[in-house]
């Protein structure tokens, strides 16, 4: 299955990007919750872009380790990238006015959280979901 790059510059792309991811996640057997789990991640990740950078892209693909196959989600930006990302993984902390929601919410719903951020560079953020597999905390978090 190929990798699906959507870009992410108006609200419409969100969509589009959160249609695709969940194909993906269908053609791949994810059950509905866990369906959902990565669509709302894509929510969430488009509009950080979108709040944060104005503009960027979304990856979207399938993964495997030891047989299995899963789906990673990676968003990416050339914004002004994320001075203490501690900081804004923390619940309830936003530099938008927004809930602070966002990547707290995604490194909880998916499996593996990984975060990379350059300020004046941008951000890149990938998250890893497999089948079956519940999230029962924080993922895995790699700056």
């Amino acid at each position: 299955m190929e990798a699906i790059v959507c870009p992410v510059r108006r609200e419409v792309d969100v969509y589009v990007a959160m249609g695709r991811a969940r194909d993906m996640a269908t053609a791949l057997g994810f059950d509905d919750i866990d369906r959902t789990r990565i669509e709302i991640a894509v929510l969430e990740l488009t509009r950080n872009i979108l709040a944060h950078a104005g503009s960027g892209e979304v990856a979207i693909e399938c993964v495997e380790d030891g047989g299995r196959q899963g789906i990673a989600i990676e968003a990416r930006d050339q914004g002004p990238g994320i001075a203490d990302i501690a900081l804004a993984l923390r619940d309830g902390y936003s530099t938008a006015q927004t809930l602070g929601a966002g990547l707290p919410g995604v490194r909880r719903l998916m499996d593996e959280f990984y975060i990379e951020s350059t300020v004046g560079v941008g951000t890149r953020v990938r998250a890893v979901k497999w089948p079956g597999k519940r999230t029962s905390g924080p993922g895995k978090v790699r700056r």
